[in-house]
């Protein structure tokens, strides 16, 4: 866009490279993919690494006892939620209810142009979501969990790194969505301060200019 364009109409904003480029469906599927495949990977290992070393063994306290390593299973969801309800309901929200969320958010990441900071807070939110319901699927409805981190009786429910995943998705997506806010509320500002300008100069173009008085001969 040339200055001449520019001075011409102040309200047309120049372009802007601090908008996060949107990623097209090719790209979206490879970055969706390989985020999800490594994320579901790795927590896969984890628990197969934990099983054989913390089964049947006591609780591992490390830094003072603010981290702890110990074998569990969650009948729950994410830091154990749900684990108290019936096996039907459980079966029904956490397997049923839970895939078809999962299915819904990939379709939406995938299908819609996002960013790629938000492309990885759904991939990493969905990996973690399906690791959690591959255990489901393999060992009766219950998932292997073996973190646990607090101070004194202040402490979470016992985790696993696919719930580290759906955390950091969070995250991400939270981050990417503070940084959007506040790039339009600049850009709104940039647009109002040249709609400021641009009314100023046509007031000043249109006022009439003050009449000349000549001056007074004496005689």
């Amino acid at each position: 866009m040339s200055a001449a364009t520019l001075a011409i109409d102040p309200l047309r904003s120049p372009p802007s490279n601090d908008k996060p480029p949107l990623v097209p469906i090719a790209r979206r599927l490879v970055i969706f993919g390989v985020v999800t495949l490594i994320s579901i990977a790795l927590d896969q290992w984890t628990k197969v690494l934990a099983t054989d070393a913390f089964k049947g063994q006591p609780t591992r306290t490390y830094l003072g006892d603010a981290f702890r390593f110990q074998f569990a299973t969650n009948e729950g969801a994410f830091l154990s939620l749900g684990g108290s309800l019936p096996p039907t309901a459980r079966f029904w929200i956490l397997t049923v209810g839970v895939g078809a969320l999962l299915l819904a958010i990939t379709v939406q990441a995938i299908r819609n142009p996002v960013s790629t900071a938000n492309l990885a807070g759904y991939a990493l939110i969905v990996s973690g979501g399906f690791s959690n319901w591959i255990d489901r699927a393999r060992f009766g409805g219950v998932v292997v969990d073996f973190m646990n981190m607090g101070l004194g009786s202040l402490r979470t429910g016992v985790f696993n790194v696919a719930d580290l995943a759906i955390l950091a998705g969070i995250g991400v997506l939270l981050i990417a969505g503070a940084k959007h806010d506040r790039e339009a509320k600049r850009l709104a500002a940039q647009k109002e301060a040249a709609a400021a300008t641009s009314t100023s100069t046509q007031a000043s173009a249109t006022d009439p200019a003050p009449a000349s008085q000549t001056p007074r001969q004496d005689t």
